[in-house]
């Protein structure tokens, strides 16, 4: 089974199937067509297929000539018919794992993604989850339910897992150039998902069990959920002293060791930071194990929309104005700089909270002229984006798009609140929360 499949790779005669076109999938499918492998993107969403189909181009970071090229060459196929999968010899799935009302993993993508392959199962295939997830998933969900094919894993096919480690639009790492951490239940198994993923990245990580290649995505956004959220907590410290917690940060980095800068904000956003890490507190919450820092930090950067909307409240009482029937634009809806990806964006949370107590509440985002379909907020889907002027209340500003960097904010009449130190001056209508 291992020869035949080894030769494929190297020959480049494996037809490698995604599973989930999204901000992690799209793109690595692309990198496995552009080393010339036959791929075939799949979806539950026909929008996106359809518009694969046609060179078109979903996300603002991966440009369209990429995917025109990938669908001339011929190597590339995007379907919601998931009895293709039959023809892949490797398979990776990369769909969403959000959390529940009651903020518990939510596997209802990764478990109806497995069901959906289980007839299409085969010989000599390799399955390699990449959804970020608690550790156990792929040997107490995953592989349980492919094994309903009737085949065993590392005796018919190869199961692993290997963590995505995506950050749309960074301009200094790519999905090429970021190390691969890959976790197999077999020493074959791992062999062949290493093989597989040397064809498109330049180097791969690899470790004892898929336990651990679960546990080391956790571990790398715990870790930056902590630290937001100290720097957080310092910041309304700070504003209180009358400190500006930006400088502070600048002046600290200049220590070349010990010290790591992270940035405050109005909130957690993104598809990673706000949901990781309560997949190991409700993990650990099985084997008795208290979470509690790792808890801590999600109460503190839950809270700081709150902290926010509190901070809008005192600048407009400064000004004479009640918060209630005030209108206010969020500048910024996407959760991150310059993307057009509003998953998880704190800026909801302020629109829905500010909106609570009685605000209208507008937003201005050139990423986003129109708000999509969203989980947690479907009542703003439609939504669009309005100009910047002096006809609102105030001005919130929630993301650090760069295009808001040129603005001069000093000329407005109106006061602005920055989360994000867009504005360098301190001007007397310059708020910063």
């Amino acid at each position: 089974m291992k020869s035949e499949l080894r030769s494929k790779i190297e020959n480049k005669q494996a037809v490698v199937g995604v599973v989930g076109l999204g901000y992690v999938g799209l793109p690595l499918l692309l990198c496995f067509v552009e080393k010339g492998f036959h791929t075939i993107g799949l979806d539950i969403d026909y929008r996106k297929t359809e518009a694969l189909m046609k060179g078109d181009s979903y996300i603002k970071h991966i440009p369209a000539w990429r995917i025109h090229n990938a669908v001339k060459s011929g190597l590339f196929q995007a379907t919601t018919d998931f009895s293709t999968a039959s023809s892949c010899d490797a398979i990776l799935i990369a769909v969403p794992t959000p959390l529940n009302k009651n903020r518990e993993p939510d596997m209802t993508y990764i478990t109806s993604t497995c069901e959906s392959l289980v007839p299409y199962i085969h010989r000599n295939q390799v399955i390699v989850l990449e959804s970020t997830t608690y550790p156990g998933t792929t040997v107490e969900v995953v592989i349980p339910i492919l094994e309903k094919s009737g085949l065993k894993v590392d005796k018919d096919f190869y199961v692993s897992f290997s963590p995505e480690r995506e950050d749309p639009n960074r301009s200094d790492y790519s999905t090429e150039t970021i190390p691969k951490v890959v976790g197999s239940t077999s020493a074959d198994g791992l062999e062949m998902t290493d093989l597989l993923y040397r064809q498109i990245v330049v180097r791969t990580v690899l470790v004892s069990s898929t336990q651990i290649a679960e546990a080391t995505k956790l571990m790398e956004n715990i870790f930056r959920s902590v630290n937001i959220a100290l720097v957080n907590e310092l910041k309304m410290i700070f504003i209180k002293m009358g400190i500006d917690i930006w400088e502070v940060i600048e002046a600290a980095k200049t220590k070349p060791f010990g010290f790591m800068p992270f940035y405050p904000g109005p909130g957690w956003g993104g598809h990673c930071i706000p949901i990781d890490p309560f997949y190991l507190t409700w993990k650990a919450r099985e084997c008795g194990s208290p979470t509690k820092f790792i808890e801590l930090a999600g109460e503190i950067n839950t809270a700081m929309p709150d902290f926010v909307v509190r901070r809008v409240m005192e600048v407009l009482n400064l000004h004479g104005k009640p918060l209630k029937n005030t209108h206010i634009l969020i500048l910024g809806l996407a959760y991150k700089p310059n993307v057009d990806d509003a998953r998880e964006s704190p800026s909801f949370h302020l629109m829905s909270k500010l909106e609570e107590l009685g605000c209208r509440v507008s937003y201005n985002d050139p990423y986003i002229p129109v708000i999509g379909p969203t989980r947690a907020f479907p009542h703003y889907g439609g939504k669009t984006s309005r100009e910047i002027s002096n006809d609102f209340d105030l001005i919130l500003i929630s993301t650090a798009h760069d295009i808001y960097k040129t603005i001069d904010f000093d000329k407005m009449l109106i006061p602005v609140v920055d989360t994000r130190n867009i504005v360098k001056s301190k001007g007397k209508n310059i708020f910063r929360a």
